[in-house]
């Protein structure tokens, strides 16, 4: 009864109020002093029809409170904008550029959708958005090539009453799927076989190609395009011209006959496939044939570090990678206790990542000695530059066929691969250096003597 009460009064004060507004335009004049005069008859009308609220129910306070709460609940319930920011990465990156912004005003996003890419200078960190339910994009807070920190905010997106992009992309499917349907129809009334005709005219584009040769016509300008550098390249370069500066670099080569590896290679590749599920290549052999050299060889995987040289008894080796945007060097750890299906299965995890752009910077930290393959592009000899902080670096080059005196003095073609070790000759004495690269072309040649220990 109380309920129905309120409502009665409050319709009628609704209707008095819409007549009032009719015959007196200063609606606010009179109803300052309606309420001075009635105790605040036309304020609670006025309240009425702005927010809904009954107007008796404004003489008790605790019931005014709580329609007003729920009121302003529900609405905010209802649409909330989220900011998706720059995460955290890594302890010694604070800062980077982003590279590309993949959405745009007025997208549906859903967990996990990729926001933003910021380029720093080791890794790619993406920004994705990882709220629970799907939202729209309404602002892009940032644009490529600007400078972001971490928690700088990258785009908002409003979630509540948002359908979910996979929904949206079936209904799409749905929609298209009538139009297929109707094609064969629309195909038919376009047999109009009569716009052939003017194919000849189509010809006559070749006139241009004669006159641009025709003596007489201006020469072509020399032109040139500018790219920004990249962070990574930047730090890249940096970090190379550091290690000139820095070390007192020396390298010495030699040569690896890869006819038992390949002979091997052919014999069970495809055994080693269907055990492990993973191509057999010449880069497990060389990792392989590394560990156990710096195991014979310390020297060469330990480091200066101030007045002290750190030997490491673990050995994780760097796989330099090109990428589009720059060199990186992922770890491969604890190599010295790694078969040959799982170093394949790690380099190929690894290289994906590269590729992907997806590696993180636990990826490439703590390295203790690198291997780089410049014979992919067809290198046939370099000298390759340290990676800092490590103290040497193999160079792997392209496999050729060269004639080579066998031990019987017969001379044949072999397939061939130069080698070569840059060590720091501050810590790594020639001996060693020679020593550690005769060891890696010993074991590359016959892989057995892993089995043996010889």
């Amino acid at each position: 009864m109380f309920e129905r009460g309120i409502s009665r009064a409050n319709k009628g004060r609704k209707e008095q109020l819409i007549s009032n507004n009719n015959e007196n335009k200063n609606l606010k004049t009179s109803t300052s002093t309606s309420s001075s005069n009635s105790g605040g008859a036309a304020a609670s009308s006025f309240a009425a029809s702005t927010s809904g609220v009954a107007a008796s129910t404004t003489s008790n306070p605790h019931h005014r409170q709580l329609i007003r709460s729920n009121l302003f609940h529900s609405s905010a319930s209802a649409f909330a904008d989220v900011v998706v920011a720059v995460p955290q990465m890594g302890d010694s990156i604070t800062e980077g550029a982003v590279a590309s912004v993949d959405v745009a005003v007025g997208d549906v996003v859903s967990e996990d959708a990729l926001i933003a890419q910021i380029e720093t200078d080791k890794v790619t960190i993406d920004v994705r958005y990882t709220g629970k339910e799907p939202g729209k994009v309404t602002g892009v807070l940032v644009k490529a090539g600007d400078t972001v920190e971490v928690g700088t905010p990258v785009a908002s997106v409003e979630t509540g009453g948002v359908e979910a992009p996979a929904a949206k992309k079936a209904d799409k499917k749905a929609e298209k799927a009538p139009e297929k349907a109707d094609a064969p129809a629309a195909a038919a009334p376009t047999p109009p076989p009569k716009p052939a005709a003017p194919a000849p005219a189509a010809a006559a584009p070749p006139a241009p190609a004669a006159s641009a040769s025709a003596p007489g016509t201006t020469p072509r300008r020399p032109s040139e395009r500018r790219v920004k550098i990249t962070r990574l390249r930047a730090r890249v370069a940096e970090r190379l011209k550091g290690a000139q500066n820095t070390y007192a670099m020396l390298t010495t080569f030699n040569e690896i006959d890869m006819t038992g590896l390949m002979e091997m290679r052919q014999a069970h590749k495809d055994a080693f496939l269907e055990a492990n599920g993973v191509k057999l290549g010449f880069m497990s052999a060389f990792v392989a044939a590394a560990a156990d050299a710096l195991r014979r060889v310390p020297a060469v995987n330990a480091v200066i570090d101030g007045d002290e040289i750190a030997y490491r008894d673990h050995t994780d080796i760097s796989i330099a990678v090109a990428t589009p945007k720059g060199l990186v060097v992922p770890v491969l750890r604890d190599v010295d206790g790694m078969t040959f299906a799982q170093i394949e299965s790690g380099i190929a995890a690894l290289g994906k990542k590269a590729r992907d752009g997806t590696l993180a910077i636990d990826d490439m930290a703590g390295g203790t000695f690198t291997i780089s393959n410049g014979g992919v592009y067809g290198s046939l000899l370099s000298t390759p530059i340290i990676n800092p902080p490590q103290s040497a670096i193999l160079g792997m080059h392209s496999i050729n066929q060269r004639p080579m005196v066998l031990s019987n003095g017969e001379i044949k073609a072999r397939p061939m691969m130069y080698v070569a070790l840059t060590y720091d000759y501050r810590l790594i004495d020639g001996r060693e250096a020679v020593t550690f690269l005769k060891r890696v072309k010993e074991v590359v040649e016959d892989p057995r003597r892993l089995l043996l220990g010889c």
